[in-house]
């Protein structure tokens, strides 16, 4: 009786080191699988880029006319097209009218009718921030009004300013909005005092 049992339990630890063996397998792939999926993830020094605050500069669709925005902070800095990063602020788009609007797919010309730039804010920084809109260049001479909105995006989407300027000729600039950010991200004392941003290039 005792050798039958002995033997019985020699048949059976084989299978439990096959089991044992594929659970170690299975957990292996496992890993290897996930870490397939998200190579990203292991790439250092990656931030994803986090707004507090969106601008948005708009004029009418398929506008040839070309519009830039100046954003300067309280630290005194300014973003516009040729300094696309300042601070905290970020020109994400620098939107030209209709040049560089046209692409060719499969052989056919599209035209972006769009016409937006858009600056964020990627963090809290307290004091007033001043908006402007330059009539930088012209192509049919023609006066343009730009719609230009805050949005306050954390914790909720808040539209903090929302307006419209119109810039009767090349060279025009004329002041959006001008916001205060209090240390806790909320916004007040917003105005359109006139203030001037664009430097004479």
């Amino acid at each position: 009786m005792r050798r039958r049992r002995f033997s019985r339990e020699a048949e059976v630890d084989p299978f439990y080191d096959m089991l044992f063996n594929m659970l170690i397998a299975f957990v292996f792939c496992f890993i290897i699988a996930l870490l397939a999926m998200n190579p990203k993830a292991l790439k250092a020094g990656d931030i994803p880029s986090k707004a507090e605050y969106i601008i948005n500069v708009s004029w009418p669709d398929m506008n040839p006319n070309d519009i830039d925005t100046w954003v300067q902070d309280p630290a005194a800095n300014l973003v516009w097209f040729r300094a696309r990063e300042a601070g905290l602020m970020h020109l994400d788009r620098d939107d030209r009218g209709l040049t560089n609007d046209v692409i060719v797919i499969n052989g056919n010309q599209v035209v972006n009718p769009l016409n937006t730039e858009v600056v964020t804010i990627r963090g809290i920084e307290p004091g007033e921030f001043t908006v402007n809109v330059h009539y930088y260049d012209s192509k049919d001479g023609q006066p343009v009004e730009a719609t230009v909105s805050v949005i306050k995006v954390n914790p909720r989407a808040e539209v903090v300013f929302y307006g419209t300027v119109s810039l009767a000729r090349k060279g025009d600039e004329a002041t959006a909005a001008r916001f205060t950010v209090l240390p806790d991200g909320t916004v007040t004392n917003v105005n359109t005092l006139p203030k001037t941003l664009v430097q004479r290039l």
